[in-house]
This record gives C-alpha cells, sequence and structure tokens, in this order.
C-alpha cells in the first residue's frame, strides 16, 4: 500500500519532551498538527488523520482506547506498559482501527535488533560463549531495563540463543540511550552498541511511521514499516 499523499492531519497525545519534539519536525513529513493533548490539555481530536501517543505507561490503554473508538490510528512511542499488550492488540482489532508499536523508533536501533539476532543465531551452538545485555539513560527514565533491552534480549532467544543473557541498567544524567550486547568467551569477546545521540532519531521514526499508518488496520511493528513483514 504506497503511503498517503498530501498534507495530513496529525494528533499529538503526550506533550513533553517528546511530543514538543515531534511537533517541531512534523511539518517535514508532511503533517498539519491539529491537536495536542495532555493530562492538563484537551485539544479536540476530531478529523484527525493519524495520532502519535507519548505518555506515561499508566495513560498507554486509556489512550489507545479513547482513539480507537474514534478509528484514529496511533504510533504508540511509550514504553513500560508490556503488561497491557494484549488488550492494547484487543482494543484495536475489536475497533477496526490500527496501531505501530515499538519500544524504539530510532531507524538504526531497529537495525541494531537485526544484527544482534544474527550475532545470536550464529553463536547460539557455541556453549562456550556467554552473553550480556547493558543500558544507559537518562535518570528521569521510569523503566529499567528499558523496553528496547527487554526486546533485544527477546529477539536473542527467538533466534535460538537459549543461555542465560545477563542484563543490566544504568541511570544517570541527561544521556539519551544507549543499547551494548556482548558475547564473551575464553578466547575472544564480540561487543555491539548501538549510541542514540539525541531524541531525534526517535522522533523522526515516529513520525514515518505515522505516515505509514493511515489506511491500515492491525497492529504493527515498526520493523514492518521500515522491512515489511518477514
Amino acid at each position: 500500500m504506497p503511503e498517503p499523499v498530501g498534507l495530513l492531519r496529525l494528533a499529538i497525545v503526550g506533550y513533553g519532551k517528546m511530543g514538543r519534539l515531534i511537533d517541531q519536525l512534523a511539518p517535514e513529513y508532511g503533517f498539519e498538527v491539529v491537536a495536542r493533548c495532555d493530562v492538563d490539555r484537551h485539544e479536540p481530536l476530531e478529523g484527525c488523520d493519524v495520532a502519535v501517543e507519548f505518555s506515561a505507561p499508566s495513560a498507554v490503554l486509556g489512550n489507545v482506547e479513547m482513539l480507537a473508538a474514534k478509528r484514529i490510528p496511533v504510533v504508540i512511542g511509550t514504553t513500560g506498559w508490556s503488561a497491557e499488550m494484549d488488550r492494547v492488540r484487543q482494543v484495536i482489532e475489536e475497533h477496526g482501527s490500527a496501531a505501530v508499536w515499538s519500544p524504539n523508533y530510532s531507524v538504526g536501533v531497529n537495525v541494531f535488533f537485526r544484527l544482534a539476532a544474527e550475532a545470536a543465531r550464529l553463536l547460539a551452538g557455541q556453549p562456550e560463549y556467554g552473553a550480556w545485555g547493558w543500558e544507559i539513560h537518562h535518570i528521569t527514565k521510569k523503566d529499567a531495563p528499558s523496553g528496547t533491552m527487554l526486546k533485544l534480549v527477546k529477539t536473542m532467544q527467538s533466534a535460538g540463543f537459549e543461555r542465560p543473557i545477563e542484563v543490566s541498567s544504568s541511570r544517570a544524567g541527561a544521556h539519551p540511550g544507549t543499547h551494548e550486547i556482548g558475547f564473551d568467551s575464553a578466547a575472544d569477546t564480540i561487543t555491539l552498541r548501538h549510541a542514540a545521540r539525541s531524541r531525534e532519531g526517535f522522533a523522526r521514526g515516529a513520525l514515518q511511521a505515522a505516515r505509514w499508518l493511515p489506511g491500515r488496520r492491525g497492529f504493527f511493528e515498526f520493523s514492518e514499516v521500515l522491512f515489511g513483514r518477514d
């Protein structure tokens, strides 16, 4: 399905740092921001073509229910709500709406997922290699380990790496996010790392997903926007 042509009307649900950055970058992607919503900011959503949601974990389900009831497709950027994943999928299906989800909308991180999977697959049959994951984010990030790190571990396990993967997290300063996975043996060490320089990559990926989503139905992951379905 081709992407929509022309200006699209965008709602931003959650107007914190990410919401304001999306607002700033939206015109580059062919959007007019027509609604900016937050806890103390309520603007009408009628007429919106798509929404981007960067709020708080406790608000995701309610926001998705509200948007799905209005048949407004949504790009979900909030993390830390995986316990509600099945219910969110159900809401989207019940209303015949659409959503894209990812723990991380950086294009580079989504390539990193694939590199991690391939490394895990290649080393799955080499029992001398142990594995670890480590990540660091700013002090205000609420979830630890990050959703991205949890996705990395799941991706490695799905690729056939059945041995334990030791995971650790750090929270300090204003760091936008670094994720690292490694494999270690007596002979050598392999390290893969992705380091974000700013939040801009996350915002641009979310806007790319928002441009792709209108006209579709169902629950998608950002990897499908970038690479299609395997």
